[in-house]
């Protein structure tokens, strides 16, 4: 049905169907060009803008070089290089998507600039098109607030590099339109994605899990006898792609705190930053993007060993300290309370929070998600590690009530044949 002209919608509620013959990316930079490249590789046509001419051609320059790296690797020639550039056109302002059927916005994460934005394309866009926001954490119904068109505003989270992360989420807002949601599922399949649904929540679903695993990572560095490297070193035998402290010097020690105060304010006290991690981004360490985060990078290295002692002791002073003993559990624990407290609230299916997790941060396929986890190690065992870890750390770990129930009716995991997925009982019993 892909035909390079136009992707044909059919509604799941009987309505008429909807056609999308032009995507608008509103924002130019990273994610805004890696988008366009996504929707492009599917054969429709692509306008890139930004607040000038600079920055829209550069995103189409980042577009280009996606593709070479393609060329480059024999995944394709440059004829159909140069045919899938043919789709990708560079605006300096937003009236150039006047005539998009759906508008992707990748602009900063700040709120005010997100309504300004939405505001504007209410403005220039026709009246049957889609305003979708690629925010990480931001609430879609704040974002479509800005509008005229609440059923029309959606969010439509892509995950960093777009072109190679199979998982979109998809995120409604209060007002959004069941339409819509249907309409924007049906294009991120026919873009070769896996979508999620994910209710509208702070950090909605992947970051929402991710931040207390990561953070949770600088609270054991911060207070524990162990290296950066160690933890790192674990996580990677867990099965996890990368280290946390690796994946946070990727993403910047700036966002990953923005990300956590907004977790924060919204959760309270379990998704309070380490205080560690506060101290890293005063200090300018903020990962590979200014050479140094918790690694050092490039030619000229600072003493990582020296600022580490040193802001380690500043954050006792201030805070005190809880020496604890480093365990790869923990991090993982933080990980599995904050997705059982997320199935609680509804914000996803238990299937869906595990795909998501694997999809999206490339949490080992083989331990199945957080969830497959608990059932394996057992929501008897994980119970009561959480309850030790709140003895000795705090209310960060107080267990999700849905634990203590699942325990209490003998739902403990593949053991006993049930836990957060039912298991054949034989093979429960081998195990």
């Amino acid at each position: 049905m892909r035909n390079g002209a136009a992707w044909q919608l059919n509604t799941q509620l009987g309505g008429d169907a909807m056609y999308i013959y032009k995507v608008g990316v509103a924002g130019a930079g990273t994610m805004g060009a890696q988008i366009a490249q996504v929707v492009s590789f599917a054969g429709l046509p692509v306008v890139l803008a930004d607040r000038d001419e600079s920055l829209a051609r550069r995103g189409v320059d980042t577009v280009r070089a996606i593709y070479q790296a393609r060329v480059a690797k024999g995944k394709m020639t440059p004829e159909q290089l140069e045919e899938k550039m043919l789709l990708v056109t560079a605006s300096p302002n937003l009236d150039g998507l006047h005539d998009a059927d759906l508008i992707i916005e990748a602009v900063s994460e700040e709120l005010p600039l997100k309504q300004r934005v939405f505001r504007e394309l209410d403005r220039i866009c026709s009246r049957s098109a889609i305003l979708a926001s690629n925010t990480s954490a931001l609430s879609i119904s704040a974002i479509a607030s800005a509008t005229t068109r609440p059923g029309k505003v959606i969010g439509l989270h892509f995950f960093n590099p777009a072109y190679a992360m199979p998982l979109v989420e998809v995120i409604p807002g209060l007002g959004t339109d069941p339409q819509t949601v249907d309409d924007v599922v049906g294009f991120s399949e026919s873009l070769r994605k896996q979508p999620v649904i994910v209710k509208e929540c702070a950090g909605f679903l992947v970051n929402r899990l991710l931040s207390p695993y990561l953070n949770e990572a600088v609270w054991c560095l911060q207070d524990g006898d162990v290296s950066i490297k160690e933890i790192d070193q674990d996580m990677v035998a867990f099965g996890m792609p990368v280290g946390p402290f690796a994946l946070l010097d990727t993403v910047g020690l700036d966002i990953a705190l923005d990300v956590a105060r907004i977790l924060h304010r919204s959760y309270g006290p379990r998704m309070a930053p380490a205080p560690l991690l506060e101290a890293f981004v005063k200090a300018g360490r903020i990962g590979i993007k200014t050479g140094k985060g918790f690694y050092d990078y490039g030619v000229e290295k600072d003493s990582l060993d020296g600022d580490l002692e040193r802001l380690r002791t500043q954050v006792w002073q201030l805070s005190g300290r809880q020496p604890t003993k480093w365990s790869r559990l923990r991090p993982l624990l933080a990980m599995v309370n904050e997705a059982v407290i997320a199935l609680q609230e509804g914000v996803a299916s238990a299937r869906d929070i595990d795909l998501a997790m694997a999809a999206g941060t490339g949490f080992p396929s083989e331990k199945g998600g957080p969830l497959h986890l608990a059932d394996h190690i057992g929501i008897d065992h994980v119970l009561q590690e959480l309850d030790e870890l709140q003895e000795r750390v705090g209310i960060r770990f107080w267990p999700a009530p849905m634990l203590r129930r699942l325990v209490d009716a003998g739902f403990t995991g593949q053991a006993a044949g049930r836990g957060f997925f039912s298991y054949d009982p034989i093979m429960a019993r081998m195990r």
